[in-house]
């Protein structure tokens, strides 16, 4: 089969629409006046998991699967106005798909689902650099990172920092931050990507988002891990670290949760941090109501992608 006829086909063979696992929301900030409604979507870590999971696995039997999260994202944003679809990295490797296709097949999917922003994880170097700069022209979204240097490299000028996204007046300023590659990554596969600081790097990318490009709501797209034992920077580091971020979606380490946990900044703000496991197996969704005053209230809703028709 084609490359093209299977991409198509695994989007549109009549799969039915993903069941959904309501979880309770958690709301705080301003009261309930006119408001814009903006919806965050999300994935993490999906590992070229293109099929869903087989019916007898232990632990996810007949979750997943890309045409089950496409129908989904479509039923939604058939629903809703304003909708970013966002990913935190890891892309590839973790199924045969990637060994056929190098990540082609993922970065094809994605750009049918229509993903806004996508930030670079670690197991996104396992083709090496240039591997991953092959397969760029297939996404038709950015991906984005802001404490990775390329300037030395073949993904030179190709990576953006960050990117604005206006939903109905509303500016929504989207960046990425990912793991130090040493130790964890063959040096060999990224060559002379240079890592800095991603605490350092959050609060200038944020400042100017808030300061210069005045956005109200600021997201970033964090490959850093949800939390560790070790003084490694983390999510729950980062937000507590940093001030002008409202929302952290974070991957790595393929931590699910319940509901998005708060963090206060270094401002006393709360920062959400959310992550969905691996896999595609979940679909974060987050609910923002943006007033009249620039601030806004939340509701949060993990989706658990089934087999099974919505009523």
């Amino acid at each position: 089969m084609s490359r093209r006829k299977f991409i198509k086909q695994a989007l549109f063979s009549g799969f039915g629409l993903a069941g959904i696992n309501l979880i309770p929301f958690s709301s705080f900030a301003s009261k309930k006046r006119k408001h814009i409604k903006i919806v965050i979507l999300h994935t993490n870590d999906v590992h070229s998991h293109i099929d869903p999971f087989p019916d007898n696995d232990p632990k996810y039997p007949g979750l997943g699967g890309a045409a089950r999260r496409a129908s989904l994202i479509q039923q939604i944003r058939n629903e809703e106005e304003n909708v970013l679809l966002l990913d935190a990295g890891d892309v590839f490797q973790g199924t045969p798909y990637f060994n056929l296709y190098e990540g082609e097949i993922d970065f094809k999917l994605m750009s049918l689902m229509k993903y806004d922003a996508c930030t670079i994880g670690n197991h996104d170097f396992d083709n090496g650099i240039d591997g991953l700069n092959k397969m760029l022209p297939h996404a038709n979204f950015p991906f984005l990172n802001a404490n990775y240097d390329f300037l030395e490299t073949i993904l030179k000028g190709k990576i953006k920092t960050y990117k604005v996204f206006n939903k109905n007046g509303v500016k929504i300023g989207v960046f990425g931050v990912g793991v130090e590659l040493d130790g964890l990554v063959d040096k060999k596969l990224y060559k002379k990507t240079k890592y800095s600081d991603p605490v350092i790097a959050a609060n200038k990318t944020a400042d100017i988002l808030k300061n210069k490009e005045q956005c109200e709501l600021i997201i970033c797209l964090s490959h850093l891990g949800y939390k560790y034992k070790t003084d490694k920077i983390s999510d729950l580091k980062l937000a507590s670290l940093t001030k002008n971020i409202d929302l952290i979606i974070g991957g790595h380490t393929h931590t699910s949760l319940d509901k998005p946990t708060k963090i206060k900044n270094l401002d006393g703000e709360i920062t959400l941090i959310n992550q969905v496991g691996w896999a595609g197996v979940n679909l974060g969704r987050l609910n923002y109501f943006v007033n009249n005053s620039k601030n806004y209230t939340v509701s949060s809703q993990n989706i658990t992608i089934t087999g099974k028709k919505i009523p």
